[in-house]
Order: C-alpha cells, then structure tokens, then sequence
C-alpha cells in the first residue's frame, strides 16, 4: 500500500486529498480552504497565486493533523485543476501579473482583430478557422480561450508582456512552485489550441503560434499526465509540511481528471459534471469537432482517447448567487424564518440541502417558470460574453421556492441540450455518470433524470472524483496502477436514478421554451452590454 497526495484545484477554493493504493484507491482525508475569484467591471475574472499556494499548504498540514501518516510516507503528489487559465511567469516562476482566470473576457478587441474579419465561418476568418482545423482539430472561437488572454496582455500591459518568461496554467504554475520546472501537460497544452494533434506529431505548432502571433519561446515543455514533472523542492516541502524530494506528477485539468475518476475511461463513457461551472463529455477515438454547437475533442490523459466536450460556464456557481440572493439576501428576506429552542439541535445544517429539500416541495416544472444559468456569458451551444440569467414567466403565484426550483431545472435543461448537441455526432451512453458537488443532491440528480430521459448514476463520493483521477496519475507513474483504463474498477457507484414518465411531458414543454430564450433575446443582451459612452456619442450624433 501507499499513500498520495491529490490536490484539486477549483475556482473557489481547494480540496487536498490523501489516497491509500493498494487493490482499491480509497480517501483517507480532506481538507478545504476558498479563495477569491476576482471579477472586474471590464469583463475581467482573476486569481491571486498567493491563496492558492496557501490554501494548498493550510491543507496539506491540516491533514496531517487528523490521521496518523506520517508526511515521509507520501510516495507522491499530483494536482486535478481548472483550465484554460493563464499565468505568466518570469524566470523565476513569478508570476508578472494576477493570474487570469478561465472566466476572463475582457480580450474582445483582440479575438476581433485576431480572428474574427475576412469571409467568415461561425464568425472566424475562414482561412485562419480551416488552418486550426487541420493541425487541432479545434480553433479559439471564444473570447475566453487562453490565447486571447495572452494577447490582451500583450497589447495592454507591455510591460508585464516583457517580462514573461513563460505561459503557464493554473496547474502548471503549481507544478513549477513546487519543484522548479516549467512544464505543460498534453491537455493543457491542448488546451492553448496551440498544440498539434496530428498523427507522430503531438507538439506545439509553430503554424499556429505564427498565425496567433504567439512566441514560441514562452511555451513550456510538454509532459505526459503519468509524467513525473519533477521533485519536491526544499523550500515547497517546508511551505506544504512534506518531505523534500517526493515527486511530483503532471496530473491533468478537471476535463481529463474528473472523466477518469467518475470511470469513464472507455470509448462511449459518458459522463456530467455539475460544480462551479458544468459539462457534458464522452469518451471517442476519434477527433470531431463542431464549431457551430463549439464542441471539440480535446486531449486527455489516456493516449489514444479524447473528450468529447461541451462546457457551460455557470452552473453550481448559480446555485451559489440563488444562496447569496435570494435565500440569504441583504434585505433579510429568507424562504422561511422559525424559531428554534436553545436546546434543539438545528434541523438544517446545510444551507443547500435546506434549498434542495425545499424544491422537493414544488411540481416539475417550477410552475411555469424558466430560468437560464448564462450568469457570465455561455460558451456552448453557443459562444455570447453578454449572455446573461433570465426568470421567465413569473405570475402573481410565483413564489421563491418556484425561483430556485427553476434554477436547478434550468441548468439541467441546458445539459440536455448540450448532451443533444453531441447526440448529433457520436454515440452517448445510455447510462450517464453524473459528478461534482451538484450530484450529492439527489432531488438534483433525479431532475436531471427526468429532463435528458437518461439513467443517471452517482459514484460515491462525487465531488472527489477529480482529486481520485489525480491520485490514480501517481499510481500509475508509479508503477502500482497498471494503467488508467482499469481506473473503472477503483470506482464504486453509490446511487442510481431512473427517468420518471410523469414528469416527460411537462419538462419537455419547458425544455423547448428554454432553447429559443436565447434567440429571442441575443440583441437584448447585446443592446444590454453597449458601453455607456457609445450611447452618449450615438445620441450626440443624432442631436
């Protein structure tokens, strides 16, 4: 048996994990600690490397504090993270400015002049969009992709530009604090849309890099996520309270990790993933890609596989606005006030689990009422910044409880039309694995069910599944874990839900309500996000 240490690397906060391996990868202890996600006026969403670093060590020492291991017994640690993040970091491994965040989209200037003029295909220069293809088999259609980012810091912040040594991701940055190296795994590095997938290629194009007018130089070398990407350094072990010397492991971005752990692992696995933002990937071997629904095959952790892969950008982190506004609001209006006695224990001690079990209350289909989870823009089936949230249909009967029923339904509602879109091009699975924080919730669970018509099955402990995928990287670049497609059998299901019939007519309504929202109301949220000051030249010039 041994023991590792899996770090997963959310956008909110951290969860360090200690795995034993032996027949079985089983959790031994958690530990987590938030940090802030710093959204700016300008369409800006960043990080500070500092809280991640410390939430890592806070962690990692707690840990140690409530089990009898020994930090000498760690045979290695590896990181399940966020993606499409961008830090840029000096020679040093400093970074030269606030880390950007995947959620970033200030860079619109920059993807327009970039690659949206000419004849165009799905709004990309079609020269530039057919070139991508070729040597991708995807291109940087969103104003969030990391490669705008890098660009939007070249034309604003010269400075910081100069001083780059490296572009690293969220991971990435973590790997190089720990041991000292700058490396890229293959699906970060995919992740770029840098990175060239053809057949004995598997490299960073220098096609691309050219085309983006990206320089080379600041790409970091290019490892495996079963590579050891080096070793713990003596100041980082002393930082974390471990060992110097453990090594350290590539691991892999939350789309490749979190399939691995849920046990999906062969072609045809589908799974979701329900946490601060929200997905629906399927296993293929083959890379697809489409640009009209943007859904692309990206690189993973097993060779020869890629995720099918459809994103939402907000999807737990709606639950989370419905907890600050409108369960626990400024103005001190709540679902429901009751006096407890001193001596009684509190019936809810959580607060989620307090909102889901009131929903439970409320009829399929929140009485009418739709709701759209595009809180910061939406990147499939269609790329829109101004995207934004929406309560439809509101009567004089609508109460809270209607509200927040609508929100979950409206995230599952838009998982269904992602899981459509890619119904269109491969085969998903009957029997759908379902993960994250969201997926603790069995009244989520069972909507989902009865939206998407699919068996849904829920693994045991589901919001780890991401820091297990990690742990099984180091057994496998340790030689204990023969390889990740055995992983399936690590993984035990706890709980399964079967669609109920009664619920099909009315979420089916429903359903075909919420997909034209957003056709109904694009030039809305466009007219909407108009800069005040072109109003004000716009009315001069009519005065």
């Amino acid at each position: 048996m041994i023991y590792v240490i899996a770090y997963d690397i959310g956008t909110t906060g951290v969860k360090t994990c200690l795995f034993s391996i032996d027949k079985k990868i089983s959790l031994i202890a958690e530990e987590h600690r938030g940090y802030e996600l710093y959204i700016l006026e300008n369409g800006g969403a960043e990080q500070d490397e500092h809280q991640w670093w410390d939430a890592m060590c806070i962690t990692t020492k707690k840990i140690f504090e409530k089990v009898k291991i020994e930090p000498s017994q760690i045979s290695g640690i590896s990181f399940c993270s966020q993606m499409q993040g961008l830090v840029m970091v000096d020679e040093d491994g400093i970074p030269v400015r606030k880390p950007m965040s995947y959620m970033d989209q200030r860079a619109t200037k920059e993807i327009k002049n970039g690659i949206q003029h000419g004849i165009q295909v799905s709004g990309c220069n079609v020269f530039k969009l057919i070139k991508s293809l070729i040597i991708t088999k995807a291109v940087s259609l969103s104003v969030k992709d990391p490669v705008w980012k890098y660009k939007w810091i070249e034309c604003n912040e010269k400075t910081n530009f100069e001083k780059t040594y490296k572009w690293l991701d969220v991971k990435e940055y973590l790997i190089c604090k720990c041991t000292g190296n700058f490396v890229m795994t293959e699906d970060s590095a995919y992740s770029t849309m840098l990175y060239d997938t053809r057949k004995g290629k598997n490299c960073w194009s220098k096609t691309l890099c050219k085309m983006y007018g990206v320089k080379f130089e600041h790409l970091a070398e290019i490892i495996k996520s079963t590579d050891q990407a080096g070793s713990l350094t003596k100041k980082a072990s002393e930082d974390l309270g471990l060992v110097h010397g453990i090594p350290v492991y590539g691991g892999g971005g939350d789309a490749s990790l979190i399939g691995v752990g849920a046990g999906c692992v062969k072609v045809g696995d589908t799974h979701i993933y329900l946490g601060t933002s929200g997905w629906v990937s399927t296993i293929v071997d083959k890379q697809k890609v489409d640009i009209i629904n943007m859904i692309a095959s990206i690189v993973g952790a097993q060779k020869g596989q890629y995720n099918y892969f459809a994103e939402m950008e907000t999807a737990g982190k709606c639950l989370e606005w419905v907890k600050d506004h409108l369960a626990l609001d400024e103005i001190g209006i709540y679902i429901e006030k009751r006096h407890i006695p001193d001596n009684q224990e509190i019936i809810y001690k959580n607060l989620y689990n307090y909102l889901m079990e009131t929903i439970s209350t409320i009829e399929p289909g929140s009485g009418g009422v739709i709701f759209t989870p595009w809180l910061h823009g939406n990147r499939c089936p269609f790329e829109d910044p101004n995207a934004a949230g929406i309560f439809f249909n509101i009567t004089l009967e609508t109460g809270k409880t209607e509200l927040i029923r609508s929100v979950v339904e409206g995230i599952c509602y838009h998982l269904r039309w992602m899981l459509e879109c890619q119904e269109k091009v491969i085969e998903v699975s009957d029997t759908i694995r379902f993960v994250g924080g969201g997926s603790l919730s069995a009244i989520t669970a069972q909507i989902l069910a009865d939206i998407t018509s699919h068996k849904i099955e829920v693994v045991k402990s589901p919001q780890n599944v991401g820091a297990l995928g990690a742990a099984a990287v180091v057994g496998v670049g340790l030689g204990v874990i023969p390889n990740l497609e055995t992983i399936r059998d690590y993984v035990e299901v706890e709980k399964f839900f079967i669609p109920n019939s009664n619920t099909k007519a009315i979420y089916e309504r429903n359903f075909q309500v919420f997909k034209k929202l957003y056709k109904y109301n694009k030039k809305g949220f466009k007219d909407l996000h108009t800069d005040v000051e072109v109003l004000n030249e716009e009315l001069s010039t009519l005065n």
